[in-house]
């Protein structure tokens, strides 16, 4: 029960690795609100978790969407003591000239606008309340980007250097502000990255992987429950790979 009496609000909670945080601190003693454009895919997760978890529909790149779960994340839950900026898309590979401008647009609002959407919204009531924690999940790719996936490394590399400004301007208010940096992993945008999905592309993914297996939702929780937890207390600013070796 390392959570036991936190409030946490994860966006992009109705699936893949957002569902596998909320799940895992739920189950270790927070009150989570799962913030996620599909309403009704939230609210099963949020009715699947029990414990007094709910749902509110989310578009994490519109202002005043995000304004809305702000307030009602405060009515609900009273304080926010966790942050974690999940919600995330990527485009399937392609030369960088060749990617849509309004694709672009998007991949940007919702990867990189939305975490500081976010910040404007509930950096404030996180500093009123005495501190907190966000998490940021990035990805390998902001890292040892992989070649048609220009922009959708671009945006994580944004976010990892966000991470690490935000802890440094937000250590003083005792919010602590850390990132994950996940490899591919048996989630929804696993095609997306892939392009079509056949045993030779797995084989290539898998190729470039150490451990030798995609990640999985667990593994992403159990990093963000030791990074949003008090035995975290002194971490922050850190982009963790979760990537069975991948960036060595």
């Amino acid at each position: 029960m390392r959570l036991k009496g936190k409030t946490a609000i994860v966006t992009g909670g109705a699936s893949g690795f957002g569902a596998g945080i909320a799940e895992r601190f739920a189950a270790e003693g927070a009150r989570v609100l799962i913030a996620d454009l599909h309403g009704d895919a939230g609210k099963a997760v949020a009715e699947a978790i029990g414990g007094g978890a709910f749902a509110h529909q989310t578009d994490v790149s519109d202002d005043a969407s995000v304004a809305s779960l702000a307030a009602d994340a405060l009515r609900h839950l009273g304080r926010i003591d966790i942050l974690v900026n999940n919600a995330g898309i990527g485009h399937t590979p392609q030369p960088m000239e060749d990617l849509a401008p309004e694709a672009f647009d998007r991949l940007l609002a919702v990867n990189a606008r939305s975490v500081y959407l976010t910040a404007r919204h509930f950096v404030g009531p996180m500093k009123q309340a005495g501190g907190g924690a966000i998490l940021n999940i990035a990805s390998t790719a902001g890292v040892s980007p992989r070649p048609n996936l220009t922009w959708y490394n671009a945006s994580k590399g944004w976010m990892i250097t966000a991470t690490r400004s935000m802890a440094v301007e937000l250590a003083p208010h005792h919010i602590r502000v850390n990132a994950i940096n996940p490899v591919a992993g048996e989630t929804p945008l696993l095609t997306t990255f892939m392009g079509e999905d056949t045993p030779e592309i797995r084989a290539r993914f898998l190729a470039s992987i150490p451990i030798g297996r995609f990640s999985t939702p667990t593994d992403i929780a159990n990093a963000a429950l030791y990074l949003c937890s008090d035995e975290a207390s002194m971490v922050t600013g850190v982009a963790m790979e979760v990537d069975g070796g991948r960036c060595i």
